[in-house]
């Protein structure tokens, strides 16, 4: 993996659950850690839904291996939430390939 290329900073969420003073369930996400990617444009989509342009932005981030997150995690770029759809592993714990939507 080419470090040169890891020239965006992302940061990586997992949802915690907890409960307020009611006993209600609260759910937020904490930060796990913030890396260096790589972020390309994977696909974009538009559609008309109720007369309305609905647009649909998927990425595909690559980072350093870690073992401490999965799809239930979500990444925050440019200043947008992204689910996580699919996390592949690129050779031997050397990086991931995760690719992401907007929601």
């Amino acid at each position: 993996m080419q470090s040169g290329k890891l020239d965006r900073r992302i940061t990586l969420q997992t949802l915690t659950v907890g409960r307020d003073s009611y006993g209600g369930k609260t759910e937020t996400w904490t930060d796990l850690a913030t890396v260096w990617a790589q972020a390309t444009p994977w696909q974009g989509r538009e559609a008309v839904a109720a007369d309305q342009v609905i647009a649909q932005a998927e990425m595909r981030f690559q980072i350093r291996y870690r073992a401490d997150f999965d799809q239930k995690a979500r990444i925050q770029y440019a200043g947008a939430a992204w689910d996580i759809i699919r996390i592949d592993e690129i050779g031997r714990r050397e990086g991931l390939f995760v690719w992401a939507k907007r929601p």
